[in-house]
């Protein structure tokens, strides 16, 4: 499997070469759309952009396949441009910049991250092209009055209160929970807005602190936590800090009942730190166990678009040689919803399209989506947070279960956590 995994990213490697890349399968006689983004081959948010990519590039195949995106009468063939940005938001601001102007795509898909995404959206509300942010889920990008962007996550305020509802259900007894975050404006957001429905809901917050961009060490904040009685530790920020941040806690072990961290656990690497991820939990976008489908749709008064669950996952992993995380899934899903925009249009006119996506309300094998329309325009209202825990089966592999909402879940959750 892993080495599936090493011909996977070794093909995404030499696709994204150190210029500008296109994939695109339309005869020269067909119509067709150019889509622009930029992607992190290195830096910070490399996996997570790697996963957001190829999950675009699989819808891509896919629509292009199956004939392109029908507007109307016509059969629109997919291209997408795009550019390594380093993982930095100078390169996004210039490479946006040259993608509109000297590309002239037509439309935009947001590099991951809220930071980056922030801005690609400005530079496309300055040229007034459309963008779909996948990877963003910050709540301030969509506070601005942008007419142009629409947001695929759940935004950043309901990341973690959910988690904050598992621990109140699981142990009404654990009053005491640390807030470490990274200090970037993703994990800021998702923290604040933690604390505050923490408070509301009775817990105390004992510890609220955020730590550097690229802290690997994180000595300073745990050596706190006994003194301070904590029972539930939430926080993280990107996937090498809460990665590491897991792995300490773990080398210390540290007695938490709960522990749950962004964006890391979700990923399938997360694993690799072994005993370090069991009982560890965290917010997901998506997950291959979750159930959406075309029964549910009826009861949501939402139409299901696009593939199953189980026919998204089946072809990635066939794609890729591994199952996809919600990183994946996500990518997927931005294309997913600019061909929904287009088929209701009826037109690649970009006015209409937005219009369209203004009023579209669906279920998707990635979760519903419908978007603000007011004055927190393009902002998404329908998608909701799955949380998972990475547990140890009998055989002794460490797997992800779906464990909150229960309604939706694939196995409870572990509590309390064991000190590994």
């Amino acid at each position: 499997m892993r080495a599936l995994r090493l011909i996977g990213i070794m093909a995404l490697i030499l696709t994204l070469t150190l210029g500008s890349c296109s994939t695109s399968v339309a005869p020269a006689e067909s119509q067709r759309v150019v889509i622009g983004f930029t992607a992190s081959q290195s830096g910070t948010y490399r996996v997570e952009s790697q996963e957001q990519v190829q999950g675009l590039q699989l819808w891509a195949e896919q629509v292009n396949a199956q004939g392109g995106i029908k507007a109307g009468a016509a059969l629109i063939q997919v291209e997408l441009k795009f550019y390594d940005d380093a993982s930095n938001k100078d390169q996004v601001t210039t490479l946006y910049g040259k993608l509109v102007t000297e590309d002239r795509v037509d439309y935009l898909i947001s590099p991951y991250s809220s930071g980056l995404a922030a801005a690609a959206a400005a530079v496309a509300e300055q040229n007034g092209k459309l963008l779909i942010a996948a990877g963003a889920a910050t709540d301030s990008l969509f506070g601005k009055g942008y007419q142009h962007a629409f947001q695929v996550y759940t935004p950043a305020s309901r990341y973690l209160t959910g988690a904050v509802d598992m621990l109140r259900k699981a142990d009404p007894q654990a009053t005491r929970i640390a807030i470490l975050y990274e200090d970037e404006s993703f994990a800021a957001s998702v923290a604040t807005a933690a604390e505050e429905y923490a408070g509301r809901q009775g817990l105390q917050v004992v510890m609220f602190d955020k730590y550097p961009p690229g802290t690997t060490d994180f000595a300073a904040w745990l050596d706190q936590l006994p003194a301070l009685e904590v029972d539930a530790l939430l926080g993280g920020g990107h996937s090498a800090d809460s990665t590491a941040l897991a792995q300490q806690l773990a080398d210390r072990k540290a007695p938490l009942k709960l522990v749950s961290l962004l964006v890391a656990p979700a990923l399938p690497e997360f694993a690799n730190i072994g005993a370090a991820a069991r009982y560890m939990t965290g917010p997901s976008q998506w997950e291959p166990q979750v159930g959406y489908s075309a029964a549910g749709a009826q009861t949501q008064d939402a139409p299901f678009y696009g593939p199953s669950v189980s026919e998204f996952t089946q072809a990635y992993t066939t794609r890729y040689g591994y199952a996809p995380g919600y990183h994946a899934a996500g990518g997927y899903a931005a294309g997913l919803i600019l061909q929904r925009g287009i088929e209701t249009a009826g037109t690649t006119d970009q006015q209409s399209i937005e219009r369209a996506l203004e009023q579209i309300s669906l279920l998707t094998f990635f979760g519903r989506i419908k978007f603000d329309a007011g004055s927190l325009h393009g902002l998404q209202i329908g998608h909701e947070m799955v949380y998972l825990q990475w547990q140890q089966a009998g055989s002794g592999e460490l797997n992800k279960q779906v464990i909150w909402p229960e309604a939706g879940r694939s196995a409870p959750l572990q509590y309390p956590r064991q000190v590994p």
